[in-house]
């Protein structure tokens, strides 16, 4: 499955605008490895004409970019995606989608910053892709869950997954398909009631008295 690209048409266009009545913000950052399919994710469940920084791949790139496993990916992002989604009236999703590749990711610890939580997409043909993007968000602290992104390939037990990721038992694991609207609001449903089941832990810890 290839990214998205700018010019493909999507039913985002027609979709409602933004209600007077939102007034609260999340910005939710998708991360991965390149051609992960970040970009579709955030084109397909994105209320709005989502913005692409996306570039054609030319034979240069190859010698600086991994691109095996990709062999049909024709575009790449070169700084970051942007779409939005709307919660309920007053709670709207801003959606960043990073880019994957290994000289764009001085531009990840910016877009964290200001980040309620994050979405790994994995591709499980290449699963050691998404190390780096797991191991940035535990450093800054940000709650964050996986999503497999099914590419047709073979399919491993969540079990096999979580193993190979190293994933603390706590982070939500799902599966998905980043090109269907429906799986990619599961996904971005699944971390927000992460996030909230965070901060309700957070609210009953016993706090400890100054002495």
């Amino acid at each position: 499955m290839d990214s998205a690209t700018s010019e493909t048409p999507t039913a985002s266009e027609t979709r409602t605008p933004l209600g007077a009545s939102a007034d609260n913000g999340l910005k939710i950052v998708v991360v991965g490895g390149f051609g992960a399919g970040k970009t579709t994710m955030v084109r397909s469940v994105s209320e709005i004409r989502p913005l692409n920084t996306e570039e054609t791949m030319t034979q240069a790139g190859e010698g600086v970019d991994d691109v095996s496993g990709v062999r049909g990916k024709t575009a790449t992002t070169v700084a970051f995606d942007f779409g939005r989604i709307t919660l309920d009236e007053h709670n709207v999703l801003y959606l960043f989608g990073a880019p994957g590749q290994e000289r764009f990711w001085f531009l990840w610890d910016r877009l964290f910053s200001g980040t309620l939580g994050a979405v790994v997409l994995v591709d499980t043909r290449r699963i050691d892709d998404s190390w780096y993007a797991i191991d940035r968000l535990e450093r800054h602290g940000t709650p964050f869950i996986v999503a497999c992104n099914d590419f047709g390939g073979p399919t491993f037990t969540p079990q096999t997954i979580r193993e190979a990721l190293d994933l603390d038992p706590h982070v939500p694991l799902v599966n998905c398909d980043a090109r269907s609207r429906e799986s990619s609001k599961i996904v971005l449903i699944t971390l927000v009631e992460h996030i909230k089941e965070l901060y309700a832990d957070q609210a009953r810890a016993p706090r400890q008295e100054l002495v």
